[in-house]
């Protein structure tokens, strides 16, 4: 088991980790659409899903897997009113079309719109 760590997705806001490596399988925590360069969120569904879309691949990459290997990815969307604009950012990224749930919550951390975690292969 291994620790995922980059900065080139934002830190930790709590008493996590990035993601971690178990065997051959990636565990990213959820990530919301924190610019790590930044640290700031940026307006609207489309940029904030393109953010956490961007962080997602960069755990990936850093724990030496992709896009590609996405097994499943679990959103959450503090509005579903939203969904379909979730939808036209998100099949950008993941083009393998993995499976995938998809719910809206009540709040996300730092008032995100969106929120993405993945299971993949290495």
């Amino acid at each position: 088991m291994k620790v995922i760590s980059t900065d080139k997705a934002p830190g930790a806001i709590g008493p996590y980790s990035q993601g971690y490596t178990v065997g051959d399988m990636v565990f990213t925590s959820g990530q919301i659409p924190i610019d790590p360069a930044t640290g700031e969120m940026a307006e609207g569904i489309d940029a904030q899903t393109e953010q956490s879309c961007k962080n997602v691949m960069a755990i990936l990459e850093a724990a030496g897997s992709g896009a590609d290997k996405v097994i499943k990815t679990t959103c959450f969307l503090a509005e579903i009113a939203d969904f379909a604009a979730f939808n036209a950012v998100y099949a950008k990224y993941f083009t393998s079309k993995p499976a995938r749930s998809c719910v809206a919550v009540k709040d996300l951390p730092k008032g995100a719109l969106c929120e993405i975690e993945c299971i993949a292969k290495l």
